[in-house]
């Protein structure tokens, strides 16, 4: 009995360092953090607020130049990079200093279509 609860401890710690190194895998995201896609443009722009993206990108005009003017971002970069880059950015370039902030893939296509939204 005591060899089954070390054994579960052991594998419950495991689990919690993998996921502190690795982050959470893509299907709990999902399944935590839905977006209602009705409005995606809409509901990006909330989400762009809620990760304080205009700390360091300037969006719509607004907001800081720390990192890149986001003006016609996806014009200029492909989806599937721009996905990549929201879903995991030190994957895209390492030492990059945009966060990881864990998007679902429901956040990332609702900021996609609102920075198209943006002129």
């Amino acid at each position: 009995m005591k060899r089954l609860r070390l054994a579960l401890l052991i594998a419950v710690v495991a689990s919690v360092a993998l996921l502190a190194l690795t982050g959470p895998p893509r299907f709990l995201l999902n399944l935590v953090k839905p977006v209602d896609l009705t409005n995606p443009a809409a509901a990006g722009s909330i989400l762009v607020d809620r990760y304080t993206c205009r700390t360091c990108h300037r969006i719509g005009g607004r907001g800081a130049l720390t990192g890149p003017d986001l003006a016609g971002v996806t014009r200029r970069l492909s989806p599937g990079v721009l996905r990549l880059w929201l879903s995991n950015p030190a994957a895209v370039k390492g030492g990059t200093a945009m966060p990881n902030n864990w998007l679902s893939d429901g956040e990332i296509e609702a900021i996609l279509a609102y920075l198209q939204s943006v002129p």
